[in-house]
């Protein structure tokens, strides 16, 4: 049986993962893009266990396959989460093609900063390993490319249901609702003792 792929959707609520993730993407889909993102959830990813499959795609229409691999490994290098899926930073891609698709500039823009990011590599800049692109990030660090991914990473890579489920933040479940539940709900954090929080307020 061949796996399900399944579109990376940014808009999507609720349960996270299986609604982000849930429509199948059909070849006719696939050729009206111009590239092709694919890749695995990891056996070990909360998202795993969510999503109705491992395997993820994402279609590209203001870039190429080529380049939307090179961005998303250059987003990765600007905000390391190493048990991050590929999947969420696609997100960054995913984002960074809708404004390449709608801005000629933006296109040309990613474009040539992708180019010469093969070229400081001499070749798939993509393949390079991990300090050597660390190494090129930084040496283009404020550039107008460098600029544009970094701004479209911050929000894109962590908005989105898929990074709250692996980040373990609730989002509109705590509106309102995190004091009464402890400060201690989210993972990343200690475990205090219950009089460190103070008095919970009460409406009048």
């Amino acid at each position: 049986m061949n796996p399900t792929i399944i579109p990376i959707a940014h808009e999507a609520a609720g349960p996270a993962v299986e609604a982000a993730m849930r429509v199948k993407l059909t070849r006719r889909e696939l050729l009206k893009g111009t590239g092709l993102l694919t890749g695995t959830l990891a056996l070990s990813s909360t998202l795993a266990m969510l999503a109705p499959s491992r395997v993820w795609a994402l279609e590209l229409q203001g870039l190429d396959t080529h380049q939307g691999e090179v961005l998303l490994a250059f987003t990765r290098q600007l905000y390391p989460h190493p048990t991050l899926d590929d999947a969420v930073y696609a997100l960054v891609v995913k984002d960074l093609d809708a404004k390449a698709k709608k801005d000629p500039a933006t296109r040309q823009q990613l474009a040539d900063g992708v180019k010469q990011l093969d070229a400081n590599a001499g070749g798939d800049w993509s393949k390079r390993d991990s300090a050597a692109q660390a190494h090129d990030v930084a040496a283009i660090a404020g550039t107008p490319f460098f600029t544009t991914v970094r701004t479209t990473a911050i929000v894109s890579l962590y908005s989105n249901t898929m990074a709250y489920q692996h980040f373990g933040y609730g989002a509109a479940d705590g509106d309102g609702g995190y004091l009464y539940k402890g400060f201690n709900s989210l993972s990343w954090l200690p475990d205090p003792p219950a009089a460190a929080s103070g008095p919970i307020p009460k409406d009048s």
